[in-house]
């Protein structure tokens, strides 16, 4: 959950580092640092607790020198965000530094250790442990070619090492030499002319170059300015593919918008449009998936699905449970990633998974998957970063192309995901029973979405005002029926992720069951409440509220005039199919949350205590 960035070339490191920690800030922002080597200059190290832009004015200040550099913003495990615990950390000579992603889960053991050897530590994170093991073994080592000393240092020092990690690491005796190492944190390469960079994710040098390696776990890489070298924990050369980055540096700014949550609101109609570009077929009447690797046979024969993801996309797997059984009539389960590792799922070779993840580097989802794997479950990725882990290790999948989506609050990558999964439910329903008539108007149906939700944007002033009278609210209550449920736990987890409002979701029903307890004059009441066939049954809920004097927003459907006497306020949606509703729904509670953090002076895109990727447990 934090960011790494790395550079050798001929230019200044500084201004490099810099942009790329900016662009990877919504990994980790507690701290950042950096270390540059080079220019006549000995090692010099600047770290600054918060944000990005405190570490800019002491580079400012000191004006480091060096062509090569490592640096880090951080996303606190262990201690405090603080000056001291910000990486780089060095080792116990101070020659050598090292930046890291992931936990050191024995890394008290391993301090203890070198604590009795006198050594001496800074902080109190996990990192600086690794530093000075790694320091510990190149000082200790005889090998007489430096960069070979360095790896063969930091292979020692893994291989004590439980945990996670991805790591970079340079010595100050070694000029123009970085080392990286991944397990379950991911780091790529990016190719440059005579310039190499390293980093947890490409957005941090899409500015520079669009050409990337992504490595494996237990790879071990060595850049310098004219080459990069990949090799396995073992020694032997890696297996290397360059890939090319989708997006351009263009695209993962923010242009004329605010912030990137509401940008990436704004997208919404362009990014469903990519996620069924050429993925439908009027002449056959159904969707088209090559990427699953499956035959129609092999489909036909599943008889259990398996979908698998944490918050956001475990609420989008909640809504293609609905789906996949409703269209297609195939018994689906949801499971929490995080989960079920730890649980002994029952499974045949007839069973299908999914995992699904944005970055396709959440590390509950990744163990989901192998987990999977190890119980003989073919398991398919659905995933928006091209060439992620998840996208490599599995059997198949499909990528959502929602292009980079940088707030820590998901949005455009939710109504991707469901996108996918009604696409998949057309998919396997037409294998089923849904004849070539039903399949043609769910792709009529699918293809107006885009400029459905664009009429809902319109009502962005609307949206808006409604924030702003409920935005000193205690909390907020979510409700929603059937496949309008997990919208609901989404419009809540919105509301709580950046608003820092308390909200939950639930099923309207339940209401009655204990939730309306928590009715009262300052806990409004969100309803979804699309015309479908529970209609009536949500109004009657929305009356349950009123009578106890709790305010009530509505989201229902165009026409469905007779909630605005029963409701506070109400947004309107263009009317769709039931099954596509949870598409529609959650966009007004994008905004809702948007706006409520706004008009509390929040900060939209880097809430307190989140950070975009998590690749911790």
């Amino acid at each position: 959950m934090c960011g790494i960035v790395g550079y050798v070339g001929n230019r200044q490191a500084s201004s490099i580092l810099l942009d790329g920690l900016r662009r990877l800030e919504y990994r980790g922002y507690d701290s950042a640092g950096m270390a540059l080597n080079g220019g006549g200059e000995s090692l010099r190290i600047v770290k600054r607790a918060g944000r990005i832009d405190n570490l800019r004015q002491a580079v400012a200040e000191v004006k480091p020198l060096g062509t090569m550099g490592i640096s880090h913003t951080r996303w606190a495990t262990h201690g405090p965000a603080t000056d001291v615990n910000a990486h780089p950390h060095p080792d116990q000579s101070g020659k050598l530094v090292l930046v890291h992603n992931g936990v050191i889960e024995n890394y008290q053991t391993l301090r203890d250790q070198l604590t009795a050897k006198g050594h001496t530590f800074q902080s109190q994170t996990d990192t600086e442990v690794l530093s000075h093991l790694v320091g510990t073994y190149f000082d200790e080592s005889t090998e007489k070619d430096g960069t070979l000393r360095l790896v063969n240092a930091v292979k020692a020092a893994l291989a004590r090492v439980k945990g996670t990690y991805g790591i970079a690491v340079m010595h100050g005796d070694l000029p123009g030499v970085i080392v990286g190492a991944r397990l379950g944190s991911p780091l790529i390469v990016g190719l440059g002319k005579q310039e190499h960079f390293l980093a947890s994710d490409v957005s941090a040098v899409v500015n520079h170059t669009r050409d990337v390696v992504y490595l494996n776990d237990y790879d071990i890489v060595t850049i310098t300015q004219d080459r990069y070298d990949v090799q396995s924990h073992q020694g032997e050369p890696a297996e290397v593919k360059v890939s090319r980055v989708e997006f351009s540096a263009d695209d993962a700014e923010k242009g004329d918008f605010p912030h990137y949550m509401l940008k990436e609101i704004y997208e919404q109609p362009t990014s469903l449009r990519n996620a069924m570009r050429g993925r439908l077929s009027r002449d056959e009447c159904t969707a088209i998936m090559g990427g699953l690797n499956m035959s129609p046979k092999e489909l036909v024969q599943i008889d259990r699905i398996i979908l698998a993801g944490c918050g956001t996309a475990y609420h989008a797997a909640m809504v293609g449970e609905y789906l996949i059984e409703s269209l297609a009539r195939v018994p689906t389960e949801v499971e929490i990633a995080s989960e079920f590792r730890y649980r002994n799922v029952p499974a045949n070779k007839n069973t299908l998974q999914f995992v699904m993840s944005q970055s396709g580097e959440t590390i509950d989802t990744l163990a989901a998957m192998r987990e999977g794997q190890r119980k003989g479950i073919r398991c398919l990725g659905i995933v928006n970063t091209v060439g992620s882990t998840i996208a490599r290790e599995s059997d198949g999948g499909v990528y959502i192309h929602a292009g980079p989506e940088i707030g820590v609050a998901a949005t455009k990558t939710f109504t991707s995901q469901v996108t996918i999964l009604t696409l998949l439910s057309l998919l396997l329903g037409r294998i089923h029973h849904l004849s070539s008539v039903d399949g043609l108007e769910m792709i009529d149906e699918l293809e107006a979405l885009p400029d459905k939700i664009v009429q809902i944007l319109k009502q962005a002033d609307k949206i808006k005002a409604i924030a702003e009278k409920h935005c000193n609210a205690d909390g907020m209550l979510f409700m929603g029926r059937q496949m309008n449920y997990p919208v609901a736990l989404e419009g809540a987890l919105k509301m709580k992720e950046i608003s820092y409002i308390y909200a939950s979701g639930h099923p309207s029903a339940e209401l009655k069951h204990g939730v309306i307890a928590l009715v009262k004059p300052d806990m409004p009441s969100v309803f979804i409440a699309p015309d479908d066939a529970v209609f009536d049954k949500n109004v009657s809920n929305i009356e349950e509220v009123r009578a106890r004097k709790g305010p009530v927003i509505a989201v229902t459907t165009e026409g469905r005039t007779e909630l605005e006497r029963i409701t506070d306020d109400v947004i309107y949606v263009p009317d769709c199919p039931s099954y596509l509703t949870p598409i529609l729904n959650v966009v007004p509670l994008q905004l809702l949350s948007y706006y409520t953090a706004v008009a509390r002076g929040c900060d939209v895109d880097k809430p307190r205590n989140l950070a975009k990727s998590v690749t911790v447990e």
